[in-house]
């Protein structure tokens, strides 16, 4: 299944690249290493998760089953918990509705092939935070970890955003370049910090659109390379081009580029 799983993305050669995985949780220059609780009883799924986020700064913890699952997730703490919702013992909607209950509010993932509307309903109503269906990116599943240890983890409650000489502060909503203010449009700005939460990460256009857009579903428009064509014509007046184009898989905005030399293209 892992092997699988893995063809199914060979397309996308950057999901098992370490580099980018690599500072996905340092903020002002110091790592922070989120403590996950993967519940997941087959495990080929383990093994490509292990394998997906080794290179990763994440303390990973893996349980079988729900019970011995529902056990840790009383014992100790966790910044994320990652839930199949099909599993022996205690099934995964079980499972939260007994956290949520004792009061623990630690951000939950659903990890499924129930993949129905109705499946993705139901868990989010029973308070999950967000859903992954299998077969799954294993990048997209370290994005979302990302993304909700940040929303909900004191240590990174950060109100400034660094990326080579630009700065974003999140309180005022300024956007400087080597000290010079750029003014941006409101979804301009929700791009550059979608990008900025994101170092060195390669973003698909399908992600940009759900994230940035809330346009969870296949739609024909040009809006991400658009805004991207403004984004990156006024953050280039002051410096060299930071947000790339990675061919056939989406956009990166970083620094260094010579990671991701061979596929870049400034457009």
């Amino acid at each position: 299944m892992a092997r699988v799983l893995a063809q199914r993305y060979e397309g996308h050669q950057a999901e098992l690249n370490p580099h980018p995985a690599q500072d996905a949780f340092k903020t002002h220059g110091s790592a922070v290493a989120p403590r996950v609780l993967l519940v997941e009883d087959d495990p080929d799924t383990v093994s490509y998760v292990r394998d997906g986020l080794s290179c990763a700064q994440i303390d990973l913890s893996v349980r079988e089953n729900g019970i011995d699952g529902l056990t840790r997730i009383f014992a100790e703490k966790w910044d994320v918990i990652v839930l199949d919702r099909m599993l022996p013992g205690y099934d995964g909607l079980s499972i939260l509705e007994k956290m949520r209950s004792e009061g623990i509010t630690t951000p939950v993932i659903f990890l499924t092939a129930m993949d129905s509307v109705f499946n993705r309903v139901d868990g989010l109503r029973h308070g999950g935070d967000d859903y992954v269906v299998k077969p799954f990116a294993v990048r997209e599943l370290l994005a979302r970890i990302q993304v909700l240890f940040q929303r909900f983890s004191p240590v990174c409650q950060v109100t400034h955003l660094y990326l080579a000489d630009v700065t974003f502060n999140l309180l005022t909503r300024d956007v400087t370049r080597s000290d010079e203010k750029i003014l941006l449009q409101p979804q301009e700005m929700r791009l550059l910090e979608y990008f900025m939460r994101h170092p060195d990460t390669v973003l698909s256009r399908q992600m940009l659109l759900k994230h940035v857009w809330d346009m969870d579903f296949p739609v024909r428009t040009n809006v991400v390379e658009t805004h991207l064509s403004r984004l990156r014509e006024k953050l280039g007046r002051n410096g060299p081009a930071l947000i790339h184009t990675v061919r056939g898989q989406g956009y990166v905005m970083s620094a260094d580029t010579g990671v991701f030399q061979p596929n870049v293209l400034n457009i």
